[in-house]
């Protein structure tokens, strides 16, 4: 078995399709960091940085944090050493404008993205599960409201960065909807039938038929 060199990566899907939590289990089998921007976000605002003050009523609204903010907070992030041999990204970049500046970024390292996954999932199965997330955790913006907002602006902006992509042979489409290991195993097979795996075991014995 060949294993990867590098692992950069980026996951996109609509609110509500489990991106993040998938994304988790991605980035701990390549051994890479998650770079989640809208984790970022939210410890800024718990931190009470200058940051987080210009952010808060912008991710309270429901709307999205404007990119030069954004580029700039994935710029330092992604500078780090543990980001040196690969990372995940998600939720950036989020509009055409954003790709573009992450290819300026890693271009200038002699670097580029080794896959893009797409997690496929139907928008009312998206709003029934964020509609049950905020009765679970009692998120107070996440209301029905602010869901159709988000999901509007994922469909308007974000969507249709995966036909760049797309030009590229990046993407991988994963069908969403499933048990939580379905999915994780879809993605880790669709990842290997293109030559990319996991360094080590780990979260990705899951996966070891399917790959």
């Amino acid at each position: 078995m060949t294993h990867t060199a590098s692992a950069r990566f980026l996951i996109v899907g609509p609110q509500g399709s489990g991106k993040g939590t998938q994304g988790v289990l991605v980035a701990e089998a390549f051994g890479v960091p998650q770079v989640a921007t809208g984790d970022i976000f939210r410890e800024n605002v718990k931190g009470g940085t200058e940051l987080g003050k210009r952010v808060q009523a912008i991710i309270e609204a429901g709307d999205l944090v404007p990119d030069e903010l954004t580029s700039e907070l994935v710029r330092d992030r992604l500078a780090q050493a543990d980001a040196a041999a690969g990372f995940l990204l998600d939720g950036y970049p989020r509009n055409r404008g954003q790709v573009d500046d992450l290819e300026a970024f890693l271009s200038g390292r002699g670097e580029s993205l080794d896959a893009v996954i797409e997690l496929v999932v139907p928008r009312e199965e998206s709003i029934t599960r964020l509609r049950q997330r905020a009765i679970d955790q009692g998120r107070t913006d996440d209301t029905e409201e602010i869901i159709a907002n988000r999901l509007a602006i994922y469909e308007r902006e974000t969507a249709p960065i995966l036909d760049v992509y797309r030009e590229h042979d990046l993407v991988v489409r994963i069908d969403g909807v499933g048990t939580l290991d379905e999915v994780t195993e879809r993605i880790f097979a669709a990842l290997a039938e293109r030559g990319l795996r996991p360094n080590g075991s780990g979260a990705n014995d899951r996966s070891a038929g399917a790959a």
